[in-house]
């Protein structure tokens, strides 16, 4: 299992990437949501992962996942203050943030709990999760036996 995310982690880490950049296009671009500024600040997080991951990637540098995860785990903190502020009365109280475009418009909710800052949540977890696990191969594989 250490060498499937030794090879792997990087390509897969890639490609959520690279959908949830797409998919963050496509509501803008093409269904033409306005995104708030939280969703802005997501994007800044999001986007230049898409180019990291992309060149360690073909580069085959494992020695990435700190620059990755200083953009992932910040990321999806405020996908999940997002998030949050959607689906909860918490951080009404923030309500000015978003002024000109509310950050509490719920442009697609599928399920009842599937929106727009959750899928960018996720994108973010599963981004965090992938290169913990390469770290975690990588030290198994250099003799380091301490867990995480």
């Amino acid at each position: 299992m250490n060498r499937f995310w030794k090879d792997n982690a990087l390509q897969l880490a890639w490609v959520v990437a690279l959908v949830a950049t797409l998919g963050s296009l496509y509501f803008s671009e093409i269904l033409e949501y306005n995104p708030c500024k939280l969703c802005w600040i997501q994007r800044i997080f999001m986007y230049p992962l898409v180019i990291l991951l992309g060149i360690a990637a073909v580069k085959r540098d494992n020695k990435i996942t700190t620059y990755v995860l200083s953009l992932s785990i910040p990321g999806g903190l405020v996908s999940l203050y997002h998030y949050l502020y959607e689906k909860t009365d918490w951080f009404q109280a923030a309500s000015n943030f978003c002024r000109e475009n509310p950050c509490d418009i719920e442009y697609i909710n599928w399920l009842g709990f599937i929106t727009i800052p959750f899928l960018a949540l996720t994108a973010f977890i599963l981004i965090t999760v992938i290169c913990f696990l390469l770290r975690r191969a990588l030290r198994k594989n250099d003799g380091l036996h301490f867990s995480m």
